[in-house]
């Protein structure tokens, strides 16, 4: 068995949003800093890290540019727009409730039904 975490649905572009919160980043140094800052519990696939970069582009979450990453490659550099600031304080709140019910749930003890 794996100590890595299955993502559940919707929770990569929350990932995606608070990672790249952090500082601009180029797609491949976004799934560096995922495993990273998740202690490498997680780890995105970049099957499903463009796709959803792409999607967080179109909607205005997220703008694009290209720059030199650090080994002087053209690299496509990702940075929060203001939507996407909006949208990551709105998802973090709504994801910190659910982790507070759950957590709860799981907790309670049979005596206390």
């Amino acid at each position: 068995m794996t100590d890595q975490a299955q993502l559940l649905p919707g929770t990569l572009d929350l990932l995606i949003l608070r990672t790249v919160s952090l500082g601009p980043l180029h797609g491949y140094g976004i799934l560096l800093r995922i495993g990273q800052i998740s202690g490498n519990a997680l780890l995105i696939e970049q099957g499903a890290l463009y796709p959803g970069l792409f999607r967080l582009v179109r909607q205005g979450l997220l703008k694009a540019s290209w720059g030199t990453s650090d080994n002087n490659r053209r690299a496509k550099f990702y940075e929060l727009t203001a939507a996407g600031r909006k949208r990551l304080r709105e998802e973090t709140a709504s994801w910190n409730r659910l982790a507070t019910a759950i957590g709860s749930a799981l907790a309670v003890q049979p005596e206390e039904v």
